[in-house]
């Protein structure tokens, strides 16, 4: 990844890469150098409980408490964008396997990193026989909100797609030598790009498992797509993108790492660390001061306690969900076995759970156990597993706690042509061997009469077409004013001796409309094409 670093920069592409040292010192011994202010995205996801891995928010409040300015949180949120695209370039060519969220990590500055590479080349890490990594490469729907600057697509994800695309050609560029190097010894140059390039085959008589031959080898190769254009290629990659951050699999095999980690630990998930008695004082008195509704992205309650501490004047206020007071019960049960614990509320609720009358009566039943809890035997009440339940954490802001509901999504503003809408469209155009090549790449800046999220399509054109045969219609984008579809439209057969007056590139007409207006009225030029 330093090699590739290096052919990044040489060719003017800073991806903020962060690189550190490992020495080997002997057989199964070492250094690895430290990485300062920097947390696993386990770490920050269970914060939000064992479940926080499907939620979108985590690593954006994350950053957003180390980083509290605009300005400090718009270059965290840069730096995330461009190293994680090169994260995602990187790990997908050397086919770094065994990617669950303790082995990725992010600086409170907003540098995304991975570490422990032991299976790479496409060699996953196997749960039964079932395998673990999935997904292309790890992109989820909590890095995509950092990325978007929130839950709408936007302009910056496009920037992060032509950053992967970017870097995947460079890559790309300079891997000529080590597709014909295979077990070759290698020239001396001094050139870091060729060093990247013959480092693999020189490391087949390593004695790594994952390292063997050229069928490990070919891995590379393949993933390289050698034999495509520039322009396939990022085709190729945005599918990529698509298909990573599409997979479910990703987030349940971050899920699973939770709950393994969690029946090794008496730590609640959600904390960072362990709280007690001595450090935070003695808790007088806790009940639960209101419920709310949250959505992260699903909808659920949270529960709001006030809990009161001798030496404190005001008391505090920390927010914690169902599933995290039966964390606390279950891991209480699991530590004294042989003490007697309140009873527990029953999970089970006939018809929907995550209703207002539901939230209502286990706020009641909860009451009452946390009453009883804390006036169980002195072990039980006094343990620091109890104090770190009680400890506010990050997302325990006072502002958040009577925010009550989300603020709601920004509405865009509204053209003031009716019934058109508006963009901009960034394209590709060539022309050779008597076919035209129009790459469709990004759409920006949509804007609809009635304020809603459309679901826009390219149709392209050549003109003059009365009868139009040479329609060409790319897939529909859903609910989103910044698609990006990165995709080829293509015209063969067209030469100078068979063509009317200009040259097909310049007749080439591409119009963009959201599904439902297409029917029913003029088709919508838009700005900046």
């Amino acid at each position: 990844m330093r090699i590739m670093d290096r052919v990044w920069l040489q060719e003017g592409l800073d991806l903020r890469i962060v690189n550190f040292r490992c020495i080997s010192t002997g057989k199964d011994r070492g250094m690895v150098e430290l990485v300062p202010a920097s947390d696993t995205l386990r770490k920050i996801q269970v914060e939000y409980g064992v479940t926080g891995s499907f939620k979108d928010k985590p690593l954006a409040e994350w950053l957003r408490k180390y980083n509290p300015t605009e300005d400090e949180y718009e270059k965290a949120s840069e730096n995330f964008i461009y190293s994680c695209a090169g994260c995602c370039v990187a790990t997908y060519v050397l086919g770094i396997g065994d990617r669950h969220n303790d082995n990725i990590m992010l600086r409170s500055t907003g540098h995304v990193f991975h570490i422990d590479f032991g299976k790479f080349l496409g060699h996953s890490q196997m749960f039964g026989s079932f395998k673990r990594d999935r997904a292309p490469f790890v992109l989820t729907s909590d890095m995509a909100y950092v990325i978007n600057g929130g839950e709408r697509p936007s302009s910056r994800f496009q920037l992060f797609v032509d950053l992967c695309s970017q870097a995947y050609n460079l890559i790309r560029k300079h891997s000529g030598l080590f597709l014909n190097l295979h077990y070759q010894r290698p020239a001396v140059f001094g050139n870091a790009t060729v060093l990247f390039l013959n480092l693999l085959p020189l490391m087949t008589s390593s004695g790594l498992p994952e390292l063997t031959g050229a069928r490990d080898l070919k891995y590379v190769h393949d993933a390289l797509q050698p034999e495509s254009t520039d322009a396939e290629a990022t085709v190729f990659f945005t599918r990529l993108i698509e298909s990573s951050l599409g997979s479910v699999a990703t987030k349940f095999n971050f899920f699973i790492h939770n709950l393994a980690q969690m029946r090794f630990s008496s730590l609640p998930s959600f904390s960072p660390r362990t709280y007690t008695l001595k450090q935070d004082g003695r808790i007088r008195d806790a009940s639960i001061f209101t419920f709310q509704k949250r959505y992260s992205p699903e909808k659920h309650y949270t529960y709001v306690l006030r809990v009161h501490r001798e030496g404190q004047s005001e008391a505090q206020f920390v927010s914690r969900t169902f599933d995290e007071f039966q964390e606390l019960h279950s891991k209480l049960t699991i530590l004294f076995s042989l003490w007697k614990l309140p009873g527990f509320p029953n999970k089970m609720v006939l018809g929907r759970t995550h209703i207002k009358d539901v939230a209502a009566r286990r706020k009641v039943e909860l009451n009452n156990y946390i009453h009883n809890l804390l006036r169980s035997s002195t072990e039980v009440t006094q343990c620091d597993l109890v104090y770190t339940f009680f400890h506010p954490i990050g997302r325990d802001d006072k502002a958040e706690v009577f925010e009550g509901m989300s603020k709601p999504p920004e509405v865009p503003p509204i053209s003031s042509r009716s019934g058109r809408v508006e963009g901009e469209v960034k394209l590709s155009v060539s022309y050779r061997n008597s076919t035209l090549f129009i790459m469709v790449m990004h759409i920006k800046g949509l804007v609809s009469d009635d304020g809603t999220d459309p679901n826009p399509y390219v149709k392209t054109y050549l003109l003059p077409d009365p009868q139009k045969t040479s329609k060409r219609k790319r897939k529909i984008s859903r609910k989103t004013l910044n698609p990006t579809f990165n995709e080829m439209l293509v015209y063969s057969g067209y030469s100078k001796e068979t063509e009317p007056a200009g040259t097909p590139t310049e007749r080439a007409q591409c119009r963009v409309a959201e599904g439902e207006l297409l029917s029913g009225g003029p088709y919508p030029q838009p700005e900046g094409l």
